[in-house]
């Protein structure tokens, strides 16, 4: 056998995922960097759809399928059985979609991070629950238009802005909180890497584009990514103990019409002088996270992270 065919696969190729999902390569991304070690509870959701079609399996590391609430609550068991075998060494990892994480599953997940439990918990956020029919979450966007929250004559999509995550777990005093897109993977492999390097609980929500549920092309899922992060719209960065310790940094902001315009989910905001109205209030939105998380390189070729 060649050193390649001996190569263990965690993560398998061959799934059903959708041509350009986003989730598929980020769970792939997410295990190369934590290893064999791990156990995962995986919530109820795409991931889960497509990685287990019987009697196959993507997963090569224990994959424990959880319902769609509690992946949080299964993740904390298992590390209290670990550590009660005096395994100290095998890594706790739990993952769910933006819905399963932010709506069904947040008291599974505040309590998991309350009790100081030793998980990394993996938001992988494609902004509505896509498995089911592409209904609203709580991290659905401003205007996102979705089957429970549909464009038309009265209404622009959703109401409401996208639920902060990262704040309302930073406000449980945990010691990692951080944000990561695919589209930046080195900067995702290396914050799974320090989360996991870190005794107690860890949060990383992950911008996962969907071309189903967002409707650009499959092969711009990396662009719209990337777009996401360079207008301000989502922002990267770590939270460590409370407190804001490194970011990514803009070097030229890109409008936020650069953004929406390549996904039919946003197509209602460029027909009418109402749309453009909230045109502007993304490109508020968006603003106040370039300002607040201080995402502006300096001028003089500061092109690092700080």
């Amino acid at each position: 056998m060649t050193q390649a065919t001996e190569k263990r696969e965690l993560f398998s190729p061959g799934h059903t995922a959708c041509s350009g999902c986003g989730q598929s390569l980020a769970a792939r991304l997410v295990l190369e960097a934590a290893g064999p070690d791990i156990v995962i509870a995986n919530n109820t959701g795409c991931l889960e759809v497509f990685t287990t079609r019987a009697p196959m399996s993507s997963w090569g590391v224990p994959w424990i399928h959880s319902l769609f609430e509690n992946s949080a609550a299964l993740a904390s068991g298992i590390d209290v059985a670990l550590r009660a075998q005096g395994n100290d060494h095998t890594k706790v990892l739990a993952f769910g979609g933006d819905g399963g994480t932010a709506d069904i599953s947040f008291g599974a997940l505040s309590g998991m991070l309350e009790r100081g439990h030793d998980v990394l918990y993996v938001c992988f956020d494609n902004e509505a629950y896509m498995n089911t029919g592409i209904q609203r979450s709580g991290l659905t966007p401003f205007c996102g238009s979705t089957t429970t929250s549909p464009a038309g004559k009265k209404s622009m999509g959703k109401h409401e802005y996208k639920k902060d995550m990262p704040a309302i777990v930073a406000a449980h005093h945990i010691p990692y909180v951080a944000t990561a897109c695919v589209s930046y993977p080195r900067d995702l492999q290396r914050k799974v890497k320090k989360a996991l390097s870190i005794c107690g609980p860890k949060y990383l929500q992950v911008l996962v584009p969907c071309p189903l549920g967002w409707y650009h092309k499959p092969e711009e899922t990396y662009k719209v990514g990337k777009l996401a992060v360079e207008t301000g719209i989502y922002p990267l960065f770590e939270i460590e103990n409370g407190e804001v310790t490194r970011v990514q940094k803009i070097k030229e902001k890109v409008p936020v019409e650069e953004y929406l315009k390549i996904q039919r989910r946003f197509k209602q905001l460029f027909a009418s002088e109402e749309g453009k109205e909230d045109i502007k209030k993304i490109q508020e939105y968006a603003d106040r996270n370039i300002e607040h998380y201080g995402l502006m390189a300096d001028p003089v070729g500061a092109a690092k992270n700080e």
